[in-house]
């Protein structure tokens, strides 16, 4: 028995390692029995890419062409679907202010499926748009990705505030409940820095560091989560750890359910 996980990958600033994430996180949890569906918000498309997906109809079709969800979702393998989406979701910010009540659209078009899963992830856009209004309203936990350097340390704290002004403005309440470093360079010392200070200013929320691995980056390009591309690689071995803390913090998630 597990509680619905509603969860939105986000971060502001672009290549922290969101899609990465997003992906190895779901595959890591559908291979624990959960069921999960990964939902592509991102108009570059990059879940698709990585997985090699072909697209039939996607986010888009979802949100402004009355599709219905099934009709939108690729099983990728045993409990692990995708709503993918491609460069047309670049007209939805225009479509959105057109429309009433814009910012809870996905967690319209979601509802019906909600019960069939014990997580969904959903991968957001680099920017702080409408469409990741949706999904910070839609979701009830952020995890936000975030390199070890000086820039991505303020652009985690500014979406920190970020969340915390949508939540207020909105009567919402989606949980910062982790932070991960990634990309992680133990040799680099001011990155040790970075990660001391995350770990002092944010603590309780700071998951184990994802490493830097050629692995990880080299996933995409074969179309498979790190753990078919080199199970045996630290990537693997890091994302393990993550998608271990994840399922820990479900007793905690079914309590205030």
């Amino acid at each position: 028995m597990f509680a619905l996980r509603k969860i939105c990958i986000i971060n502001q600033k672009g290549g922290v390692g969101k899609t990465t994430t997003a992906i190895n996180l779901a595959s890591g949890l559908s291979r624990e029995q959960r069921k999960i569906l990964l939902v592509d918000l991102d108009p570059q498309g990059n879940v698709s890419t990585s997985l090699h997906n072909e697209i039939k109809k996607d986010v888009f079709d979802l949100l402004f062409n009355n599709a219905k969800p099934a009709e939108c979702i690729t099983r990728l393998g045993n409990n692990l679907d995708i709503i993918p989406s491609k460069e047309t979701l670049t007209k939805a910010e225009t479509l959105l202010q057109k429309m009433p009540n814009k910012q809870h659209l996905l967690s319209q078009k979601l509802k019906e499926i909600e019960s069939d899963y014990d997580y969904i992830i959903i991968d957001c856009p680099p920017s702080l748009n409408v469409l990741n209004q949706n999904a910070i309203l839609f979701s009830n936990e952020a995890f936000i990705p975030v390199m070890t350097d000086y820039l991505s340390f303020d652009a985690l704290n500014k979406m920190i505030e970020a969340i915390e002004e949508i939540n207020s403005f909105y009567d919402h309440s989606c949980s910062v409940t982790k932070i991960i470093p990634t990309m992680f360079d133990k040799r680099n010392k001011l990155a040790k820095e970075i990660l001391n200070t995350i770990n002092s200013d944010h603590y309780g929320l700071v998951a184990d560091p994802i490493r830097v691995c050629s692995k990880v980056r080299e996933a995409p390009q074969k179309g498979k989560s790190i753990f078919r591309h080199a199970p045996k690689s630290r990537g693997a071995l890091d994302y393990t750890t993550l998608v271990r803390h994840v399922i820990y913090d479900e007793q905690e998630t079914l309590s205030n359910a």
